[in-house]
């Protein structure tokens, strides 16, 4: 019986520049993935609805009214796509403007123009650290339960939603409870490949994490100078 091989990953390229598209959709099929381009908002949630990728590379500028931000912002609030990894691609290179695409609900940042290795690096980078490590049972601090088998987080029985570089942030920290984590630490755990990662990139994932995880947040505390911790001892 003949193996059956595995599916591509999809890439979705969100980018009105219909040479730069054309450029990436070249450089994804060559490096093995299944790629479509949109060249706005509204085709990009026509194709989102027809079938769901598992990168989106999004253009920060783009006609018809919505920027790449505000589509980031609306699909990482919408269940279906929450936890689509979503690489922004911008002109824009200020810190600043880093922050606003990774608040967004950017899990990475590029800053054209680029070259295409790194590009595809960072493509697998976040292909890497989409699924958590699996546990064969649920981590647990004080209420806080992690769930990597199903992927759910919940707090005092409540279900709480996160993107995927949170869940796997958090995983980390459950099993490592009241430990000091540097940044470069939580990089190296967390994003593993991290030769194009800022640390600053981790503060924003944080940030994102406690606010994710509301009530629950001030269990993460920050130990100035050194880093992030969790804490099985405070009462959240």
């Amino acid at each position: 019986m003949n193996a059956v091989a595995a599916p591509k990953p999809r890439v979705l390229v969100v980018e009105d520049q219909a040479d730069i598209a054309e450029l990436i959709l070249i450089h994804l099929r060559h490096a093995g993935f299944e790629a479509t381009a949109a060249e706005n908002g509204v085709l990009a949630q026509q194709k989102l609805d027809e079938v769901l990728p598992d990168v989106i590379l999004l253009d920060w500028m783009l006609p018809g009214g919505q920027s790449g931000l505000d589509l980031a912002r609306k699909w990482r609030a919408t269940p279906r796509t929450r936890n689509v990894p979503i690489i922004i691609l911008t002109a824009r290179g200020e810190e600043a403007d880093k922050i606003s695409g990774l608040d967004s609900g950017g899990d990475d940042y590029m800053t054209k123009p680029f070259s295409p290795a790194e590009l595809m690096a960072r493509i697998r980078s976040v292909l890497r650290r989409r699924a958590p490590e699996r546990l064969k049972e649920a981590v647990t601090v004080g209420e806080l339960t992690l769930d990597a088998g199903t992927m759910r987080v919940t707090f005092r029985k409540r279900d709480i939603a996160m993107g995927p570089t949170e869940f796997r942030m958090l995983h980390y920290l459950m099993k490592h409870p009241d430990r000091v984590h540097s940044r470069a630490a939580l990089l190296d755990k967390v994003w593993g490949d991290h030769v194009f990662i800022e640390e600053r990139t981790v503060d924003v994932h944080i940030k994102r994490l406690r606010s994710a995880l509301n009530d629950a947040g001030m269990m993460i505390e920050t130990v100035r100078g050194a880093g992030y911790r969790l804490s099985s001892k405070q009462d959240a």
